[in-house]
This record gives C-alpha cells, sequence and structure tokens, in this order.
C-alpha cells in the first residue's frame, strides 16, 4: 500500500514537472520570439535610418559667405543696402572782404541745361546741382553785374578780384568755409568752355559767375561772362 501511494506520488510530480517543462518551453519559446521580433525590429529600424541619410543632401564644402548676409537679392532676399551719400550743408550767404561784399545766397536750378538768373539784384545764387560746402567739387555762384532801374548790383566789381584774395561762405551749418582766388577771366557768351566753368573739379572749388564785357544794345545783353574760380583754404 504505501508503495502503491509513493508510485502514485511520484507518477503525480512527474506530470507537474512534466507539465513545468512545457510551460517554460513555450515562455522560451515567447521569449526567444520577442527577441526575435525585437531584433528584427532594430535591424529595420537601422535600414530607415541608413536609407534616410542616404537620401539627405548633405554640403561636403563651404562657401564664401555672401556679402549682403547671406541673403541673396530678390522676392525672398532683401537686397542689398544702398550706401546714402552725405551731403554736405548748402551756403546761406557770401562775404569778399575787398569788394564790400556782404549778401545772402539763394538756392536755384539748372533747368534743361540753363542756369536760372539770380531773383534780384543784391542776391547771389547757388545752383542746387552743383557741390555743396565742405564737399569735393565745384560749387557754382552766379550774381547780376547790373540791374534795371537800380544800376550797379552785388557782383559789380567782382572782375577787381586777383589771386590770393579770399572769399567766404557761410554754411547752413553756421560754419563759415574760406576760399582763396586762383583765376579770374572773361569768355565770349558765345563759345564760352560751359564744362570747363561749371563742371565738377577733383578738389574743393568756388566759382562766381557774372556778366561782363562789351554791352549790346541792340539785343540787350552783355556779350562776355566774368568768372572767378577759387578753391579752399583748409583751416
Amino acid at each position: 500500500m504505501k508503495r502503491t501511494r509513493a508510485s502514485g506520488f511520484e507518477s503525480g510530480l512527474s506530470r507537474r514537472i512534466g507539465h513545468i517543462g512545457v510551460l517554460l518551453a513555450v515562455v522560451a519559446m515567447l521569449f526567444g520570439m520577442t527577441a526575435t521580433a525585437a531584433a528584427q525590429d532594430d535591424e529595420q529600424e537601422e535600414q530607415q535610418q541608413q536609407q534616410q541619410q542616404q537620401q539627405r543632401i548633405v554640403s561636403t564644402l563651404v562657401g564664401e559667405v555672401p556679402t549682403t548676409g547671406a541673403l541673396r537679392p530678390g522676392p525672398i532676399g532683401i537686397a542689398p543696402a544702398q550706401t546714402a551719400r552725405i551731403r554736405g550743408p548748402r551756403p546761406v550767404s557770401i562775404s569778399i572782404e575787398k569788394i564790400g561784399i556782404e549778401a545772402e545766397i539763394e538756392t536755384i536750378e539748372i533747368v534743361d541745361g540753363v542756369m536760372q538768373d539770380p531773383t534780384g539784384p543784391w542776391v547771389v545764387s547757388w545752383y542746387k546741382e552743383t557741390a555743396r560746402l565742405g564737399e569735393v567739387g565745384n560749387i557754382v555762384m552766379a550774381g547780376h553785374l547790373d540791374y534795371w532801374d537800380v544800376g550797379p548790383a552785388v557782383f559789380y566789381n567782382i572782375a577787381q578780384l586777383a589771386e590770393g584774395d579770399q572769399v567766404e561762405i557761410v554754411g547752413e551749418d553756421g560754419k563759415t568755409y574760406v576760399y582763396e582766388v586762383d583765376w579770374v577771366r572773361n569768355y565770349d557768351s558765345a563759345n564760352a568752355p560751359i564744362q570747363d566753368i561749371v563742371g565738377p573739379t577733383e578738389e574743393e572749388n568756388l566759382t562766381l559767375i557774372t556778366c561782363g564785357g562789351p554791352f549790346d544794345y541792340t539785343n540787350g545783353v552783355y556779350l562776355q561772362r566774368t568768372v572767378v574760380r577759387a578753391h579752399r583754404v583748409q583751416e
């Protein structure tokens, strides 16, 4: 009887061990499948990353950065900023001690290539298309020699200037700019070298213009122009 019970116990224990073995085998199989699946997922993910890296465009060279700050002119980029030219002050008054001139300066224009006349007998005109004070270039001014019903006007004695005489111009900035006369010349109105008289120069120059020479009573005009050229004296 005892032996029989022991045999039954061993038989039951064997069955239990067998069941546990099967269970462990199943669990191992499941873990093996899970590990295999995870490995396959990792491999697929790595392959996808490699494909993405192959498809990605990567620059292998470094070029120079454009001067516009890496932006190009166009609909989206910003066009390079234009450097604004800083202009000098406008002249507001003129003084020439030698010939007793103390006058205001007005601003007028050159219209269609024609220098407009000063608006009165005692005012000097500065042509705004020409240089300003403190700028390299030719500042061009004009004044009347005489005036109808007035007689001698602001530039009546300008031909008396000589090399070395000084002309003082006050700018809108309140500063006085001093110029020294280089020469005084008369040109025939019909063939005067206009470009040489009013054109740009390579230094700070001042040009004063008025009528001169014989008077044509038939047409009521002077036949020449008196021109004074001066250069700025640096203080």
